[in-house]
């Protein structure tokens, strides 16, 4: 069942609808900070979808399980907030986007079929979001996207 990839409007039922055409599966967890070691994560505060009102520091947890056969091959990621409506979250004129690359290596002696995770950890500074409006921090790897490797958040506004 894991690596099969749903028909177009089968989402939420199972496991496999994280799994892209590619084979990479991506679990994203919004926290106050993270820390990547050694192909862990360590995460502090986790679990945050609502921040506010004052700008805080945010940090997103991401681990990416790689198949056997997708080993030592690079990976372009790319990490993009959104607002509510799908516009490129800004800050001036700047667009909120993080990007990067990755490669998962194969270590001697694991038994073949094993699937490989890598371990990022994103943490930004103190983000001045518009109150009252909901966001979406967006990954990609290669370019792919799914509706499942989001990690949503609610700017409070004042009491």
């Amino acid at each position: 069942m894991i690596g099969r990839v749903p028909r177009a409007g089968t989402y939420g039922s199972g496991v496999e609808d994280f799994v892209a055409p590619s084979g990479l599966r991506v679990n994203m967890l919004l926290c106050d900070a993270a820390q990547a070691s050694n192909g862990k994560l360590f995460v502090l505060g986790g679990g945050l979808s609502v921040i506010g009102p004052k700008p805080q520091p945010l940090a997103l947890a991401i681990h990416v399980t790689v198949p056997w056969d997708r080993a030592n091959i690079s990976h372009e990621w790319k990490l993009d907030l959104v607002d509510e409506d799908g516009r490129a979250a800004m800050i001036g004129e700047k667009p909120v986007s993080v990007n990067g690359r990755f490669e998962a290596g194969r270590p001697a002696g694991l038994r073949a079929g094993t699937p490989l995770g890598v371990a990022l950890a994103i943490n930004l500074t103190a983000l001045r979001l518009k109150p009252g409006v909901g966001y979406s921090f967006v990954f990609a790897i290669d370019d792919e996207a799914r509706p499942e490797w989001r990690a949503q958040l609610f700017m409070r506004g004042p009491a």
